[in-house]
């Protein structure tokens, strides 16, 4: 291990004082194939001029979100976040901040937590919401955990149509455990309701995406009722934008909402860091991950703030933990917290609104092209899939050397189904949208004319 900073005599030292003759030794437990025996590709030491040119030279190599016009979503979406945001995030009272353990010191970063919680409440009409996740995919895990606990079931059944990092997730969180995942199956875009009645039977939850994977939105008035009478709980998976424009989970019924929160305030960032939300009913208050700051008064009467309902196993629950998660995304969620605050109630609705319109104007633009079209015919909120009479991916990297982001290919998820999932934000123009429509047409175009 040359890299870490010790000689050779202190190394020596620390290895007799565990016992062990060499380094190698410490690693006899891990398996061969997941060592590394050759050197990494690594330049030799540089000056910090050097370091800065190589790795200014390596970004170079990125194709740069802002010099593309960025029709891709599945989950990461590109939307205007207000200059105030950065700046605040910013402040080194904020930026530099961790984990509160003495909570009660760090007043400041407790009402924002406090804050995003409230927000986030009064977004997914749910009655109380933790103090954030890790991201979306392990708010969903957590979730699917929770269920477990409170029923005592060992089945989980999930949408076909949910977002399959997430399904990840969920089985990566699962382990080796005793438990049986079955997939719920869509009937042209929605869930399937015959299936998800045979299946339902005796899981703990049902996790289902609102708008779905890919991006249709889910018709939420018979579904909670076969969950419910099923005696499981309904996990929804939410887009949070969404909310501003269709019914909240709290408004069908769902036991608990989970969603990705990246949407509100915070950029793309090449896939993260991001923070994920997670609101439930009251009665579960006590089950929720994490932590929970709430307010209270000192001695003297005044308002102030503390964590409470620490149900993580450092403080103090240890096996009793309801999880594991040590910390929460407190900088995303101060981005999330003031992108609320500043959108207000009016402004997250003209954003969903904007979303909405440019999406369908953008379908209708494509579609209205001989080889595309979109394979179920169902409402959806601001992104979709096409197909093509040629590999989407081969679409997409064609219309990437014209400065198009065109969506994302489903092959890429090993997907079955050969779809372009093309989403539409508030940032997306008019020329953009008429641009893809007339690039797209060029390839077309050339594809039907080649012999």
């Amino acid at each position: 291990m040359t890299y870490i900073p010790h000689s050779d005599g202190e190394r020596h030292e620390m290895l007799a004082a565990i016992g062990v003759d060499s380094f190698e030794r410490l690693l006899e437990g891990v398996p061969e194939s997941l060592r590394l025996r050759e050197k990494l590709n690594l330049p030799d030491a540089q000056s910090e001029f050097e370091a800065l040119s190589l790795l200014e030279g390596l970004a170079r190599k990125n194709q740069y979100g802002n010099e593309y016009s960025n029709f891709m979503g599945a989950g990461a979406y590109d939307h205007f976040v207000p200059s105030a945001v950065g700046h605040l995030t910013d402040r080194s009272e904020f930026k530099t901040a961790y984990t509160p353990y003495q909570a009660e010191v760090s007043q400041g970063t407790l009402q924002v937590i406090y804050e995003f919680q409230s927000l986030i409440c009064r977004l997914t009409g749910m009655e109380v919401a933790n103090a954030s996740m890790y991201d979306g995919g392990s708010a969903a895990a957590e979730a699917v955990l929770l269920a477990l606990a409170h029923t005592k079931r060992k089945k989980i059944a999930v949408s076909a149509l949910l977002h399959p990092h997430y399904l990840d997730c969920i089985k990566i969180y699962l382990g080796d455990q005793d438990n049986e995942i079955v997939v719920v199956n869509h009937d042209k875009g929605n869930i399937d309701l015959d299936d998800l009645q045979a299946k339902i039977g005796d899981a703990a939850c049902f996790v289902m995406q609102n708008p779905n994977f890919y991006g249709y939105i889910e018709p939420t008035i018979q579904f909670p009722q076969i969950v419910k009478q099923a005696g499981a709980l309904l996990i929804a998976v939410v887009n949070p934008i969404s909310l501003a424009y269709l019914k909240t989970p709290g408004e069908y019924d769902a036991d608990i909402a989970v969603g990705e929160a990246q949407p509100l305030g915070n950029p793309l960032m090449f896939g993260g860091p991001y923070v994920g939300f997670f609101a439930t009913r009251r009665d579960f208050v006590r089950r929720l991950p994490g932590r929970l700051a709430a307010m209270t008064e000192d001695t003297r009467g005044k308002r102030g703030f503390c964590l409470t309902l620490q149900t993580r196993e450092q403080h103090i629950r240890r096996d009793k933990a309801t999880s594991n998660i040590c910390t929460n995304q407190a900088l995303n969620a101060l981005a999330a917290t003031i992108y609320l605050a500043m959108m207000g109630r009016e402004g997250l609705k003209e954003v969903a609104k904007l979303c909405v319109n440019k999406a369908h104007y953008l379908k209708e633009s494509l579609c209205s092209l001989e080889g595309v079209e979109i394979p179920y015919d169902r409402p959806f909120f601001m992104e979709f899939p096409l197909k093509f009479s040629e590999p989407a991916r081969e679409v997409f990297d064609r219309l990437c050397d014209k400065k198009i982001f065109a969506g994302v290919p489903t092959s890429r998820f090993m997907w079955e189904d050969d779809y372009l999932l093309v989403c539409a934000t508030e940032k997306r123009t008019r020329a953009e949208i008429d641009h893809y429509r007339h690039a797209l047409q060029d390839i077309l175009v050339k594809d039907a004319v080649l012999p």
